[in-house]
């Protein structure tokens, strides 16, 4: 089969491309056939070893998948050859199989999209978790979405929108705004070109902002964080600028709000019970049409290193997959 690996550590760059040996299920484990996987900022730390998880040399990236089950190993109960599944396999996933266990799996009904379902999990879980259970979002709330136009950034404007709230969505182009308003973003800030807390006033009456969805860190943690409304909860999602801010404490003091920890694989580890009944609730959503997840590029396996070029430069725009010679097969 074919695999994007990474041989030793580096940038986008430096991964190849081989025909390696097929896998075989072991005991209690199954091999999944990709038919696609999503692109997600997480796959360029891990391939340059900056990532919390550490995977051996060599591996491939690629966190989530769609595809079919091709085998199922001794002792696995629940899933069979030929279902259709997604995989949230951490790594691994760019590739033509995949090796998982059940329950890392989602069962994936007919009807869905495998593209769309592919691009569900790591953007749409994060959000659904950050916005559902740590900010505890309210209908009429302000959510203050920044890096709005990325794939995390569209899942949480979407998702906002069906909670309730009143969505401001920033990104650093019009052409990226203009995205998040075809997604539900009531109003937008370029904050490339204007004053990001200023504008927040401006758009807020001077209140501020209820809750800020925050992916990308480095200079904006600040002015995001001086415009928060009394009880706000100011979500720290990741850090696609680079920079891990250290924001004043005094500022949290002042305003009375809480800076919260959005930490999707841990949370799906520690309530797992929690966790599948989460992943029900976004499937549900999906199959009902109520969320569309923004996919604006498809590459082949063979270019996943262009693929995440444009996510590792912020250059990319809603979700970009990859899809195998199976997946193509099947549109």
């Amino acid at each position: 089969m074919k695999a994007v690996l990474a041989r030793r550590h580096g940038p986008p760059e430096s991964l190849v491309v081989e025909e390696v040996d097929a896998m075989h299920a072991g005991p209690g484990e199954v091999i999944v056939r990709v038919h696609t996987s999503a692109v997600n900022f997480p796959d360029t730390l891990i391939i340059e070893n900056k990532y919390q998880f550490k995977p051996a040399l060599p591996f491939s990236p690629g966190g989530e998948v769609a595809g079919t089950i091709g085998q199922v190993g001794a002792g696995v109960e629940g899933f069979a050859v030929g279902d259709r599944v997604i995989a949230v396999c951490g790594w691994g996933g760019f590739a033509e199989e995949v090796r998982t266990v059940p329950a890392k799996l989602v069962r994936l009904p007919e009807g869905i999209d495998m593209e769309a379902a592919a691009a569900l999990v790591i953007t749409y879980g994060t959000s659904h978790y950050a916005l559902k259970d740590r900010a505890a979002i309210q209908p009429g709330e302000t959510l203050l979405v920044l890096g709005a136009a990325g794939g995390t950034g569209i899942s949480a404007v979407e998702l906002g929108k069906l909670m309730g709230a009143r969505v401001i969505a920033a990104a650093s182009t019009d052409e990226k705004l203009a995205l998040c308003r075809a997604h539900g973003a009531d109003d937008t800030i370029n904050y490339a070109t204007e004053d990001l807390r200023e504008r927040i006033k401006a758009l807020t009456g001077g209140r501020g902002v209820d809750v800020v969805y925050d992916p990308v860190g480095g200079s904006y943690t600040e002015p995001a964080l001086r415009s928060m409304a009394w009880r706000g909860r100011y979500l720290v999602i990741g850090f696609t600028a680079g920079e891990i801010p250290k924001p004043a404490l005094n500022l949290v003091l002042l305003k009375g709000c809480a800076i919260v920890g959005v930490f999707y694989g841990g949370f799906a580890q520690a309530e797992p019970a929690r966790y599948e009944a989460f992943m029900k609730e976004l499937v549900g959503l999906l199959a009902q049409g109520r969320i569309k997840p923004a996919i604006t590029a498809r590459f082949p396996l063979e270019e996943a290193a262009l693929a995440l070029r444009l996510v590792a430069d912020r250059k990319a725009t809603g979700k970009i997959m990859l899809t195998t010679a199976l997946g193509r097969s099947a549109r």
